[in-house]
């Protein structure tokens, strides 16, 4: 007894439908992952204006503090007192060393509340910071 199929296999070629699914799929990874990346930006302040300010490229993983004008804090949409934020800073650097955090400010924010989280930022060790600025209008 032959239980041999004579017959060859046929060839499928190249699937189209696999393909649009993964296409389908990275482009609802990378619109999600451009909304969250952002809402830290959505936070009512304006930032103050300087010479060489630029939008510079976002750092992995960056930590963004903002300050409003009447110097509530903010980081990851929740609002914290000093003691939050202490805490948290502490946190992070024992996770991550090296943590870069941006601080955005408000331009009429009383500098006492930016001298405050650069203080608690000095405290926990941490060295990368930079200052969100945006660039003069023509």
């Amino acid at each position: 007894m032959n239980f041999r199929s004579r017959s060859k296999p046929v060839s499928v070629g190249f699937q189209l439908a696999p393909m649009i699914d993964i296409m389908f799929l990275l482009l609802c990874f990378f619109i999600s992952a451009q909304i969250y990346a952002q809402w830290e930006t959505e936070i009512d302040i304006t930032l103050p204006t300087a010479k060489t300010g630029d939008l510079p490229d976002r750092l992995p993983s960056e930590i963004i503090i903002n300050i409003r004008q009447d110097g509530v804090t903010v980081v990851n949409q929740r609002e914290l007192d000093s003691d939050g934020l202490a805490a948290l800073l502490k946190r992070i650097v024992e996770l991550y060393p090296g943590q870069p955090v941006l601080i955005r400010a408000d331009l009429q924010t009383p500098y006492e509340h930016v001298i405050r989280t650069l203080d608690m930022c000095r405290k926990v060790d941490i060295w990368n910071i930079s200052f969100a600025t945006r660039a003069e209008e023509e």
